[in-house]
């Protein structure tokens, strides 16, 4: 049957008029955990994961024990409570009621295990009143929601998880392991030579009345079950809906990025189709000043032959001057006197000589002048060559940078598809058109 629950009752915290106190020594305690600990230890971590992923701080929970206990739809714990027989039959005092009781401690062995989604916090076997009977508090919880904490409370949900699928009105999840748990006492009653006799009900020794209120409170928790159930549904309508506005708005944000990053390629596009045109200008340039370069090289390479050349003619009148007769002083005449020696011979001579030293003078300075010139273009050769190699460096930089853009522009192709990209290319080409023209518009009304 089913309890509203109470465990200060059940651990006998307090005492109602059908106890008999002095044989509370016989009770039998399974176990007792405080609920509160039960469910941080069920919930604490499931409860840090969902927070996480909140956006918004009113859609965090601070204590999921309080959000529960404050709830419509589920409660804390739920309790079961097991017995057998009656006071007449089964009556604690008798031989009969001592066996109830081994047979319910038995049954119990199992019980958590067969129940993995019905956390027992609380159970105790009580063989203070008339009858023997075990009260059993558990939470039902669930893990790998789609909704709310991936692990939460939901005793519709734990019982689904077990294999028990509700169907009509009256034949409910919990129903259905309600029956299930009275087939494994009927087998652990059947190891002990006692059979489960069903007289279709086991309540004829009741009144009327009372049999009626409590069918009526049986079709009221059936009935409770039902609207929990459909809560439940409706709670998972409701979020599906916050999931699916997320999903909408994580989307939107999506589209925005990816017409934000075509924009960005679009741009860069076209910052690559007019970079590709100023490339080609400056190759056009660079061939034009290689051209120029290469002219320049030549007429140095024949202005230096010529310096070759004159050196080389020097050269030859130097050995002149130390060979030929023309530029040696002769020997004087026997018979001839200093001062027509003086006139005659050395005077003449010392005239050339100071001529060809002039000439050479001359001479020497024009090609220490023409080496000046020619040093001073090569560096300044030099220096163009410095300058476009460094150009010539930065453009192929700025080409493989182009280069990846482009690249990355066709991967966006691929992952949206050719098509899609070529229409949002040509929507951002006709909104800045737009864009110019309303512009131009203003500002000739300006």
């Amino acid at each position: 049957m089913m309890g509203k629950g109470s465990v200060n009752h059940n651990t006998r915290a307090f005492s109602a008029k059908n106890v008999d106190r002095e044989r509370s020594v016989n009770n039998v305690k399974f176990c007792h955990k405080s609920i509160k600990k039960v469910y941080h230890e069920l919930f604490d971590e499931a409860l840090e994961r969902y927070n996480a992923k909140q956006k918004r701080s009113d859609r965090k929970i601070d204590s999921y024990y309080e959000k529960i206990r404050q709830s419509k739809q589920e409660k804390l714990f739920h309790e079961v409570i097991f017995q057998i027989g009656n006071k007449d039959d089964t009556n604690v005092k008798s031989e009969e009621g001592q066996l109830a009781k081994e047979i319910l401690v038995d049954f119990m062995q199992d019980f958590q295990e067969r129940n993995p989604n019905l956390y027992v916090f609380s159970a105790h076997l009580h063989m203070n009143e008339e009858t023997p009977h075990v009260h059993i508090d558990f939470v039902p919880f669930i893990r790998n929601s789609k909704r709310g904490l991936d692990t939460r409370v939901s005793l519709k949900g734990a019982l689904a998880e077990q294999g028990f699928r509700g169907g009509t009105r009256g034949d409910t999840e919990w129903n259905q392991w309600i029956e299930s748990e009275k087939q494994e006492l009927a087998l652990v009653m059947e190891q002990y030579g006692v059979r489960w006799k069903q007289l279709g009900t086991h309540n004829k020794h009741l009144s009327v009345l009372n049999y009626e209120k409590q069918e009526r409170e049986k079709e009221l928790w059936e009935l409770q079950q039902t609207i929990t159930s459909s809560r439940e549904d409706l709670l998972d309508i409701y979020d599906r809906q916050d999931e699916a506005r997320e999903r909408i708005e994580r989307t939107r944000e999506r589209k925005e990025r990816l017409e934000d990053e075509i924009d960005e390629l679009f741009a860069t596009s076209e910052e690559l189709h007019s970079d590709t045109e100023a490339l080609k200008e400056t190759r056009n340039q660079l061939l034009s000043d290689n051209e120029e370069l290469e002219k320049q090289q030549k007429k140095l390479q024949r202005e230096l032959d010529k310096m070759v050349e004159s050196k080389e003619i020097m050269e030859q009148n130097i050995h002149a001057y130390d060979e030929e007769l023309r530029w040696q002083l002769p020997d004087p005449g026997a018979l001839m006197s200093a001062k027509a020696y003086r006139d005659k011979k050395a005077l003449p001579l010392l005239e050339k000589l100071k001529e060809l030293v002039k000439n050479l003078t001359i001479k020497s300075v024009q090609l220490a002048e023409t080496v000046k010139r020619l040093t001073d273009r090569v560096d300044t050769l030099e220096s163009q060559v410095s300058y476009l190699r460094e150009k010539t460096r930065d453009q192929r930089d700025r080409i493989e940078e182009l280069e990846e853009k482009e690249i990355n522009f066709e991967y966006l192709k691929d992952y949206l598809g050719k098509s899609e990209v070529e229409g949002i290319v040509e929507y951002a080409r006709s909104k800045e058109q737009a864009d110019r023209e309303k512009e131009r518009y203003y500002g000739r009304d300006r």
